[in-house]
């Protein structure tokens, strides 16, 4: 089965952020430590599939009676400490298991109100009343799902069919993680980066300000910069940020995906922007405008 075309930026927090002592059901999982990135994003897709069977129109991991299912604390992904690249030998991470939950119930409930506030009205009626739901019902159990974070916000984005640009900039271009597997089908084909939080922050705070001085803060970029920025500063310091191509990897060839300089490029309009070389930011621009645009125009036809 295709995994859904979407793109995650996640965030793995030391386990000690997540209660002393943490849960035992999580202590348990992060112990365990089953689930890949690859095999999160199936388990999101079977978890969704399954809720749209059920008659209690339950979001994903939620029980009949609008409980959280038992998957609300064993549902993580876990990072070791020495699999996170760092930019400074002074950088330590730590020993602890880093944890990133995937708290599918409560990204479906604020998906589930981004709808509601959002959805033209014609739309938004059609869909409660095929359901037999009304407003106030989805808005109270979506606030009773939010109520499930670990923290004050959710440990993973996500977008469909492109990668926001401004994500790109927190990463090394270097670190680079490719697994091309047997061909875009395959579940083990990934394309990922990993950073320490220190250096995510530090990059992100650096780009916000150099693209807002040239665009403004409305610009659509300094917007996404700005919000990833204060998402980023909601976790532990010791923290290490995942971006992951996810379910892209599929729409994409081999020889393309191998020389996908997507990293690169962003990185040198921030640094053609150090320099004030305006004319290389819109060359470098217009080449990455056409290979995402090329991706995103695809949402169209589906």
């Amino acid at each position: 089965m295709l995994r859904p075309f979407a793109a995650y930026l996640r965030v793995y927090e030391p386990l000690s952020s997540f209660g002393d002592p943490p849960d035992d059901a999580l202590l348990a999982a992060v112990e365990r430590s089953e689930l890949t990135p690859g095999e999160a994003i199936a388990r999101e897709q079977w978890l969704w599939l399954k809720s749209q069977v059920s008659s209690a129109h339950a979001l994903p991991a939620e029980l009949p009676d609008g409980r959280p299912g038992p998957s609300l604390r064993t549902d993580v992904l876990v990072l070791d400490p020495g699999e996170v690249p760092v930019s400074d030998d002074a950088i330590d991470l730590g020993s602890e298991p880093l944890v990133c939950p995937l708290e599918i119930r409560v990204r479906s409930a604020a998906a589930l109100s981004s709808f509601l506030d959002d959805a033209p009205p014609a739309l938004q009626t059609a869909v409660l009343e095929a359901n037999g739901l009304t407003v106030e019902e989805v808005k109270h159990r979506s606030h009773s799902a939010l109520r499930d974070l670990y923290g004050s916000t959710m440990h993973v984005l996500s977008t469909n069919w492109i990668v926001p640009l401004p994500w790109f900039t927190v990463v090394d271009p270097d670190q680079r993680r490719i697994v091309l597997g047997s061909g875009p089908s395959d579940p083990i084909r990934e394309v990922s980066w990993r950073v320490a939080m220190v250096d995510a922050r530090a990059r992100i705070a650096e780009a916000e300000e150099l693209i807002t001085d040239a665009l403004g803060e409305e610009a659509g970029p300094s917007r996404v910069l700005a919000e990833t920025h204060r998402w980023l500063n909601s976790f532990h310091p010791d923290s290490a940020v995942e971006l992951d191509y996810g379910g892209l990897v599929q729409l994409i060839e081999d020889p393309v995906l191998a020389t996908d300089t997507t990293a690169d490029d962003v990185h040198a309009i921030l640094d053609a922007l150090r320099r004030g070389a305006l004319e290389e930011v819109v060359e470098a621009f217009e080449s990455l405008r056409d290979y995402w645009g090329d991706l995103a125009s695809r949402e169209r036809f589906n």
